[in-house]
């Protein structure tokens, strides 16, 4: 998606994808995962989420990417942090206690910033992603994490003909054709949440399902 759309989103506060609770797939199935204590997890396209400083108080030092300065002022303010910040040619660093946030563009992260991160969480980046871009990031993001990275990765599944994205449908077929290759995979859990979700029914979707994947760089 062209960033001007998020950025607008902020600006408009049409941040229904945003959570007010930590992600209960997370909370469930983190420890599956196998990611390592302590280890450093990449979270693309992190929000204002409490899915960070939940992953932050397992021991994990957490590095956020986010393009809207006002969802990262937002989440350092609500939790009552006062990050201390720098430059670099991946954006603006924005970091406090386990926590860092890099105010910048997901696809622009300096590789070495990236190789650094054995541990991964992505709930919100890849099915934000329409198939061109989602490509890309798998290439240039997922692609330049080191061997033995393990995450988690949450997907929603539906029939994309019956809504436009974001968020987009990323079916199981898709997970195992741009991540098989490189990555073990395993489908912790699919769930079907559309009662849970009424506005995806009230745009015409029939079917809305949820998954949890276990990730392991080969």
């Amino acid at each position: 998606m062209d960033p001007d759309f998020w950025q607008q989103r902020w600006r408009e506060g049409r941040i229904g994808f945003h959570q007010p609770q930590v992600t209960p797939l997370l909370e469930q199935h983190w420890d599956a995962a196998g990611v390592p204590a302590g280890a450093r997890v990449l979270v693309p396209l992190a929000g204002k989420s409490l899915d960070l400083p939940w992953l932050a108080a397992r021991g994990h030092r957490v590095l956020g990417v986010e393009l809207s300065p006002i969802a990262v002022q937002q989440f350092f303010a609500e939790h009552a942090l006062e990050p201390r910040t720098h430059a670099s040619p991946s954006g603006l660093h924005h970091v406090a206690g386990n926590i860092e946030i890099i105010l910048g563009d997901v696809f622009a992260l300096e590789p070495d910033l990236i190789a650094g991160c054995t541990g991964l969480y992505d709930r919100a980046a890849l099915i934000a992603l329409p198939p061109p871009l989602r490509e890309r990031y798998a290439r240039d993001v997922y692609g330049r994490l080191p061997a033995g990275c393990r995450g988690l990765l949450v997907t929603l599944d539906y029939p994309q003909h019956e809504k436009q994205g974001p968020p987009f449908s990323v079916p199981g077929q898709e997970v195992h054709a741009r991540f098989g290759a490189d990555w073990a995979l395993e489908l912790f859990e699919r769930r079907d949440i559309l009662d849970a979700q009424p506005g995806f029914a009230a745009e015409g979707v029939s079917a809305l399902h949820t998954s949890a994947w276990g990730l392991r760089r080969r």
